[in-house]
């Protein structure tokens, strides 16, 4: 076996927590956006959630009073079957960069709208966009996923 050989095997065995970090994130997104899925009507649950908010960033609150509330239904249909949507594609490995910054993108306007410090122990959006970066920093679908089986074909998805 070349040296060369070894480190590519090498360095594949050490990406396996990745595909786990990938994976979980994708089952945990998937379940919790099917659920929403499935209810229906998330629209009111988002409205009530942006309403009681109070604490929410100085910066973010005028675009959840002016459009977020105003378009409930169109914001409910966009976080339900974009955390589906997001959660399936990590769980496979399929456009993994794409839907991570999507997921970090959402993430963050969770926290901005509950407007808690990023180190405080309740903040668990911060934590999650912290996971979708490094998910899309390492283009964790390279590691047993789709993007590493369709890359060849589809340059996008290197």
């Amino acid at each position: 076996m070349s040296s060369l050989s070894f480190f590519n095997k090498k360095k594949e065995l050490n990406l396996w927590p990745i595909t786990l970090l990938r994976v979980y994130t994708g089952a945990f997104f998937a379940y919790h956006g099917f659920g929403k899925v499935k209810g229906g009507n998330f629209a009111d649950s988002l409205a009530g959630f942006v309403g009681s908010q109070e604490n929410s960033y100085g910066f973010f609150r005028p675009f959840l009073d002016s459009v977020v509330l105003p378009n409930k239904a169109l914001f409910g249909f966009l976080v339900s079957w974009g955390e589906l949507a997001v959660g399936l594609a990590l769980i496979v490995g399929l456009m993994t960069r794409y839907a991570s910054i999507a997921g970090a993108v959402m993430l963050a306007s969770f926290w901005f709208a509950k407007g808690q410090p990023a180190f405080s122990g309740q903040n668990h959006d911060f934590i999650w966009v912290m996971i979708f970066i490094v998910l899309a920093a390492v283009h964790a679908g390279r590691q047993h996923g789709l993007d590493e089986q369709l890359g060849d074909k589809f340059k996008f998805l290197r």
